[in-house]
């Protein structure tokens, strides 16, 4: 028989929707929880009481390209992914998608090998794979190496495919400039999740993509064709794409919070936007620069940068992010925690688990800092 180990008061609760005060959350011996009315747990059970804060299940980040002072491009390795989660679970993510930022076909189809090994092995907090390019657009490229960016070709829609077979979260960040609707198509029937991104394509290109397939615009505003008045480009298409969603990085640097707010206010459902940190190695860890494709990247004033100030990745946690929507933005905290956890784990084909004690969080009152309850 199932009984119950030890409840939580004193915090509010977030159960995936909405925030419940004057809730007491139950931990169950086989490790489940239950939402109660503090009048009804058992006699006998531990309390641990906050002082204010927030309960809720742990966040899923989908973009991560590097944690704990390493990047997932410089060793694609089951060693490096643990690195990466652990350092990601010290900042309060229960779900990662490690992110391989445009590189070499060698070096893809190594982050494929360490993925699955990962997954296999059950490293916590690796759910599965982000490849962002190499089939993205030399005009939008960012920080990517364009040397390195390329059309998708019969061998690659391949390895992409039996990747599907073994990676069950799989997203594949595209530019419709180098990968064709049919592709699009393949790969999204595969059960990939195709966003597009780093591209310079107008909006009708844009639309045709989501309607092929695509479901997913990558970090919106970053990287892409703008929405101007009679160009609506991939910016405007994400938006009134009812099937698209939309990775945010929301620290105030990569897009205006006033541009954060028109763009909720623009989003036609029902897909909705969710946040990502774009975390590089940085994440976790003191270092102040580190190596992308052999170009040094600089942490300075929460930016990272190359040489020429082109912005690399974000320097930012999933807490920072949801503040920052909170406070700048003027987001209601339970939509914010939202774009934190259940809308991001929506997006994918194998959601990690809710409401397991293991995966739960605690935030701080002024959203500065997180603790894993079993901790507390």
């Amino acid at each position: 028989m199932t009984q119950a180990r030890s409840a939580y008061l004193g915090a509010r609760i977030f159960d995936g929707a909405a925030l419940l005060d004057d809730h007491a959350l139950l931990v169950l011996t086989d490790g489940t929880t239950r939402i109660t009315a503090p009048q009804d747990l058992p006699y006998d059970c531990p309390i641990h009481t906050q002082d204010g804060g927030t309960l809720l299940s742990g966040f899923v980040d989908l973009q991560v390209n590097g944690g704990g002072g390493v990047m997932f491009n410089d060793a694609p390795t089951v060693e490096t992914l643990a690195t990466i989660a652990a350092a990601h679970r010290g900042l309060g993510a229960a779900a990662i998608l490690p992110t391989l930022i445009t590189d070499t076909p060698a070096q893809t189809a190594a982050a494929i090998k360490a993925v699955t090994e990962a997954l296999d092995q059950h490293i916590v907090g690796i759910a599965g794979l982000h490849l962002e390019g190499p089939h993205l657009s030399v005009a939008r490229k960012g920080a990517h190496d364009g040397t390195l960016i390329r059309p998708m070709q019969d061998s690659d829609l391949r390895m992409l495919l039996d990747a599907a077979d073994r990676i069950p979260n799989l997203v594949v960040t595209v530019a419709p400039e180098n990968v064709s609707n049919a592709q699009i198509k393949a790969l999204a029937d595969a059960g990939i999740i195709v966003s597009l991104g780093h591209s310079d394509c107008d909006y009708d290109t844009a639309m045709a993509a989501f309607d092929a397939g695509a479901c997913c615009a990558t970090h919106l505003f970053n990287a892409m064709s703008q929405a101007q008045a009679r160009a609506p480009g991939l910016v405007g298409a994400a938006l009134s794409h009812p099937m698209a969603t939309c990775g945010l990085i929301a620290d105030g640097v990569h897009v205006h919070p006033a541009m954060i707010r028109a763009a909720l206010a623009a989003k036609t459902g029902p897909r909705d936007i969710f946040l990502v940190t774009d975390a590089m190695a940085t994440a976790g860890s003191d270092i102040t620069s580190f190596q992308l494709n052999g170009r040094e990247i600089l942490r300075r004033d929460g930016r990272l940068t190359l040489a020429d100030g082109t912005l690399a990745g974000a320097d930012l946690t999933m807490p920072q992010a949801i503040r920052v929507m909170v406070e700048q933005v003027k987001e209601p905290l339970e939509k914010a925690l939202a774009r934190a956890t259940t809308i991001p784990a929506g997006m994918l084909r194998s959601p990690p688990s809710r409401n397991q004690a293991d995966d739960l969080l605690w935030l701080s009152p002024d959203m500065t800092q997180t603790c894993w309850i079993a901790e507390l």
